[in-house]
């Protein structure tokens, strides 16, 4: 049996009900460096991400937790193809996407995007809101202004605020405003998959809570699959369906949150749930 549906890039698409959204096989990336801590001009391998094989269905919350170093971003960015792996395969609705170039790429990526964990640094100061957000559509080639205009206004509203912000620049606006204007500009272009790099990080934890909300709220209505990485198991234990734990580059245990969070196999999740806060978050975005 197949489902079909329709991406929001306009694309008519058919998944399987048992075919990962994303299904990624042993991938790995080293990082090196022409001179080591102790000052010599040996090479230094860092390993950040060591043979990891993960799944995505169609419409859940991954949540990725790990300490900081451990490879969580590094994954992350490799999903959505701003950093290619050293070895492995990505396959994105069932279709492999690192040997893709050019237009394919292009295609490809609308239906990926990513939230950055900086709303400072994540927005240029010189571009207005609506540059900002519109962007995406400017360089894919999508209408005129004023129907990138109007499709601007429609994901400002969808985050939570009002369209007269388009007007205005980054430095007017909070730190949780700026965030929700950094997820406008991931949903633009309707995408399908969205990486969520430590979204909530840089923000109070009230404003970190009220974003929270909100991708839950949004996932609901453009029906996403996210991959939600943070260091805050509470917020992962919040928002994910399942939870899949990070340790020195390696995936070291993946399960259902009821089951990882009660029954954890691996040593380094046991230790990650005993210095873990609780963390109430009220359902409200």
């Amino acid at each position: 049996m197949r489902i079909a549906g329709r991406s929001l890039t306009g694309a008519t698409f058919c998944y399987h009900p048992f075919m990962p959204l994303l299904e990624a096989r042993n991938l790995r990336k080293t990082f090196h460096s022409g001179q080591s801590a102790l000052g010599s001009h040996a090479h230094v391998d860092v390993r950040a991400v060591d043979d990891v094989s993960l799944t995505i269905e169609q419409g859940e919350t991954l949540g990725l937790v790990g300490e900081s170093g451990s490879g969580k971003t590094t994954l992350g960015r490799m999903l959505v193809r701003l950093i290619e792996p050293d070895s492995g395969s990505i396959a994105v609705n069932g279709q492999e996407i690192l040997g893709a170039r050019g237009r394919r790429l292009r295609r490809l990526r609308r239906d990926m995007q990513i939230i950055f964990q900086d709303p400072f640094g994540s927005l240029d100061p010189r571009m207005t809101v609506e540059q900002i957000v519109c962007e995406p559509l400017v360089i894919h080639g999508e209408g005129n202004r004023n129907a990138r205009l109007a499709r601007a206004a429609e994901m400002m509203r969808a985050v939570g605020m009002d369209a007269s912000a388009l007007a205005r620049y980054p430095h007017e606006f909070s730190g949780g405003q700026r965030q929700r204007i950094g997820i406008a500009r991931a949903l633009i272009l309707r995408p399908l998959f969205i990486v969520a790099d430590e979204p909530v990080s840089a923000l109070d934890v009230s404003v970190g809570a009220q974003i929270v909300n909100l991708m839950r709220k949004l996932q609901r209505e453009f029906n996403l699959t996210y991959l939600f990485i943070s260091h805050s198991l509470p917020v992962v234990r919040y928002l994910s369906t399942r939870i899949a734990v990070m340790y020195r580059g390696k995936l070291v245990e993946t399960a259902p949150v009821e089951e990882i969070t009660t029954s954890p196999r691996h040593e380094y999740t046991r230790s990650l749930l005993a210095a873990t806060p609780e963390l109430e978050i009220s359902a409200e975005a």
